[in-house]
């Protein structure tokens, strides 16, 4: 396994590394078809790396594994 931590991504890597607008990416998200933000501080989120990876290895069929 691998003992590194995964790397947080900010909205505007996410947007550019994933050519998805703002606005779709949070339908995406409320919709559980793409991985959710994590809260890093009260007014911080961020994503991480290996979620985002995941996505794009099967955009059309990703589902949120545990939807909130």
């Amino acid at each position: 396994m691998d003992n590194h931590p995964d790397r947080i991504m900010w909205l505007k890597d996410v947007l550019q590394r994933t050519s998805l607008r703002r606005a779709t990416l949070y339908r995406k998200i409320e919709k559980g078809t793409f991985p959710r933000q994590i809260q890093l501080s009260v007014r911080c989120v961020g994503w991480r790396a290996s979620a985002i990876e995941k996505w794009l290895a099967n955009p059309m069929f990703y589902e949120e594994a545990a939807r909130r």
